[in-house]
């Protein structure tokens, strides 16, 4: 399995299923080990989302992402570039996981975790390749409440067929791994204190892609071992509190 080097930037491309790049975002790579792939990245992160997707955010167009779903599976879409923007971004991906844990944070601190469910990467010469499999998990920064994020999205990318029944059972599978490991506080969550406290470097420069490709190219992976990434976030880490009504167990116990 290709090694990456604690420093080295890389870019996280989501790729479909027909080769095509759906979108890339550059990261750096804190520690690689046998257990997880931990990159993070800064406001100005250089990124490349869909067009659709990237053109109806700006105008504000509240039915964008399922426009950019449509697009997806009609096979019409270009890229165009971007930036990582309002949070800086720790992400813990296991080998062969269905997820990546991602930790989101603000000038005021850890402001939220998020749990993007995805293919397991494939690593390049470039960094890994993923896909997004639009479902979510937004956690609170105590562990203590939980909340899913854009099940509408999973079950229309189900009904176009972006995400086939093989993907579905692996989501679910995943899905109950990662409540798992929030009871028993495993994984990233077994170190809170850690990860709270954690900031990205000022010496740091933002991550720059290492190598732009056309709109909507294709991609031939190396040997193999992502949203957005964090990109089940808006395709620029943000979140917004109002939007969810946070899960919390019977009697207000913590989930641990």
């Amino acid at each position: 399995m290709r090694t990456f080097e604690i420093g080295q930037t890389l870019a996280r491309r989501d790729v479909h299923r027909t080769g095509r790049v759906w979108s890339e975002h550059a990261l750096r790579v804190l520690a690689d080990t046998n257990q997880a792939l931990v990159t993070a990245c800064m406001p100005g992160a250089e990124t490349r989302w869909p067009t659709l997707y990237a053109r109806a955010r700006t105008a504000g167009d509240p039915t964008a992402r399922i426009k950019a779903f449509d697009a997806m599976a009609a096979g019409e879409w270009g890229l165009m570039p971007g930036q990582w923007q309002e949070t800086e971004l720790r992400m813990w991906k296991p080998p062969g996981a269905w997820f990546s844990v991602n930790a989101f944070y603000t000038p005021a601190g850890l402001r939220n975790w998020y749990v993007n469910f995805e293919h397991p990467t494939t690593r390049t010469t470039d960094g890994f390749d993923t896909f997004d499999l639009a479902v979510d998990l937004v956690i609170a920064p105590d562990l203590q409440r939980w909340e899913w994020k854009d099940e509408d999205e999973y079950a229309h990318a189900r009904r176009l067929g972006i995400i086939s029944d093989q993907e579905h059972q692996a989501v679910d599978a995943a899905r109950t791994q990662i409540l798992a490991m929030l009871r028993e506080q495993s994984g990233p969550f077994a170190d809170v204190a850690s990860w709270t406290s954690w900031r990205w470097q000022p010496a740091w420069p933002a991550p720059r892609l290492p190598h732009p490709r056309p709109s909507g190219s294709h991609t031939t992976p190396s040997s193999s071992s992502c949203n957005g990434g964090a990109v089940g976030t808006d395709c620029q880490g943000r979140t917004q509190e109002a939007e969810l009504s946070w899960h919390q167990p019977p009697g207000g116990r913590p989930i641990s």
